[in-house]
Order: C-alpha cells, then structure tokens, then sequence
C-alpha cells in the first residue's frame, strides 16, 4: 500500500497530495464558461470559485475521494485512495473499484486523457493548500471549475469534508453521517467521562523512521489522537519545534527519548493496522527494553488504536468502536 507510516513521517502529506492531484491538457473554454446552469460563488483554499448549483459529474482527487464516495456525491472519476480502502464499508468499496480511475498514487501514474473523457461540471481537489500551487491550475479549469479544499493538520478532516460536500452539492448524506458519528462520540464521551479526562496520556504513531532510529509521538489533534480527543482523551504536551501540516501535531525523537519523552504518561495509545497488528515503526519501539520500563507499559496501562487514518465521518466511526473496546478495560480499573 502506497502512503506508507514512514512516509508520512517525512511529509507525505506533500508527497500524497502531488501523486493524487490532476493536471488536464484540456482544451475549449474556460471552466465558468463552461458551466450551464444556476451557479453560486464558493470559497476555497484556491480562491472564490464561481461552481454549479447542482453538479452533476464531479471528478475527485486526494481526501475528496473517500468523503465524495460516502456522501453519495455524483462521481465521474477519481484518484486511486488505497490508503483508505481498509476503511471504506462494502458499499462504499465497490463504488470506489467501479469508478474510472482518472489519476493514480503518483503523479506519473496520471492519465489526463481519462479526466477529460469524463467531462467534469466540477473538479473537487483533496489536498492541503501548500500543493495546490504546484498544479498548473489553468489547465485544469480549462476543463470546468476547480475546488480545492484540503487539510493542513491531520483533525482537519472535519472541516475539510464539509466543504468538499457542500460543493459537490452532496450535504444531505454528509450531514445524515456526521450526526451518527457525533452522537456516537458524546455517547463514549459520557461512558469514559469519569476515568478517560484524568489520564495523563501519549501516543506513539505509526509514521516514526525506522531507519533513521526514530519513532513517532503525536499530541493532540493528530492522525492518531484526533477521534480519541473527541471521547475526551486528553495528550499532553506539544510540539517542541513547530513545523507545517502534521509536524505542527507531532514528533519523531530517537529512540533513545522514549524514557524522557513518555515517562509521565499516566496511559499510552499506539497505532496498529486494522487487523490489530502493529507496523513497523510501532513495533520498533515496543521492541526495545526503554518501552517495557516506561512506567505506563509496567501497569499495563497501553492501548491500541485502530483506523488512525481515517478522514471521513462514516470511517471515524469506525475509529469509535475501535476506541471503546480498546478503553475498555479502563472501567473495570
């Protein structure tokens, strides 16, 4: 599966969004010239985008992929989102595998001939603000109009989800999902409300480096973290030197500062696939003997967490349950 953990951790998210993204040698009129129809003005990352009021053949790339599957939007074409497949539900899957697949994990796998064939009343671009400057955007409203509208921190989903919907003109299932999901995290939020807030907790990600001796430690409102921050886990701590998109919610120290840097923990949540086993940069540091003295890990107070990645509110859901069976224990404590 492409969109690996430790990719990730280098910045994948610039990576992801270049392989993900569409560039159209198109030709004829310009995408608002295009449009037929009653029209409306849409604020995006790229800008006010004048859209149609109703599309009716949307193309999607990056995270727009798994919202506009989800929210019944009406899909033409699509990028390739396998970092997503183990989330999608059966319907969901199927819809994503019938669809032409119009660019694919890496942009040279792109095949703008296909884009173009589907004729496209609207463009929806999933990737964070930084990339969308690298696309040659003319070329792509030549074709219709372009929405851009992606995340630059990992709990940005939520917002970015909304909008990507509202554009497409697909709000009803969006909004019918989103409230199943809200009602679901106040309804864990009260079940742990008397032993999840006062946990000091800490998380290690499923991006660290291996290689370069590092693991990963997210803080609230990452990929790992974000859906827990809704049931009212708290993380403690922050980003010691800020940087942009993911590095704004998480670290990658060696090794060697696991002790210093989770010591405190009262509790510590890992990353593991869907399957419940942990990949390779979590079992990096659940491997070394500096995790079997952390003082959480001698209490027996660690916790997995499945479906880290997910970016829709169908899938976060998903993240819930996994999240309720894996806090369990903590009410028999």
């Amino acid at each position: 599966m492409s969109l690996l953990r430790s990719r990730l951790a280098k910045g994948v998210v610039t990576t992801a969004a270049l392989a993900l993204t569409v560039g159209i040698s198109g030709c004829g009129a310009a995408g608002g010239e295009q449009t037929e129809g009653p029209t409306r003005q849409f604020e995006a990352d790229n800008g006010t985008v004048e859209i149609p009021q109703d599309p009716k053949r949307v193309v999607a790339t990056g995270y727009a992929v798994p919202t506009l599957i989800e929210a019944n939007a009406p899909l033409v074409g699509i990028s390739s989102w396998e970092r997503g497949e183990p989330l999608m539900s059966d319907e969901d899957l199927k819809t994503y595998k019938d669809l032409p697949r119009v660019a694919g994990e890496t942009a040279a796998e792109t095949n703008y001939d296909a884009i173009a064939e589907q004729d496209p009343d609207l463009i929806v671009i999933g990737v964070p603000k930084p990339i969308f400057g690298e696309i040659d955007a003319e070329r792509l409203e030549s074709i219709a109009p372009v929405v851009a509208v992606g995340p630059e921190v990992p709990s940005a989903w939520r917002e970015v989800s909304q909008k990507q919907a509202d554009a497409a003109g697909a709000l009803e299932k969006f909004d019918e999902v989103k409230n199943a999901y809200e009602s679901k995290a106040d309804e864990l939020k009260q079940k742990y409300a008397d032993v999840l807030p006062d946990l000091e907790l800490a998380h290690v990600g499923g991006y660290g480096e291996v290689e370069n001796g590092n693991f990963q430690r997210e803080f609230d409102g990452s990929w790992g973290t974000n859906i827990a921050n809704d049931i009212g886990a708290k993380y403690y701590g922050e980003v010691e030197e800020k940087g942009k998109g993911s590095r704004a919610v998480s670290e990658y120290p060696s090794l060697e500062e696991l002790p210093s840097a989770m010591r405190e923990a009262d509790a510590i949540t890992y990353t593991v696939d869907a399957d419940g086993s942990a990949p390779q940069p979590v079992k990096y540091a659940m491997d070394s003997n500096l995790w079997k003295n952390l003082p959480a890990v001698k209490k027996d107070m660690t916790f997995p967490i499945k479906y880290t990645e997910a970016a829709t509110y169908g899938q976060a859901q998903q993240t819930l349950e996994g999240l309720d069976e894996t806090f369990a224990p903590l009410l028999k404590k």
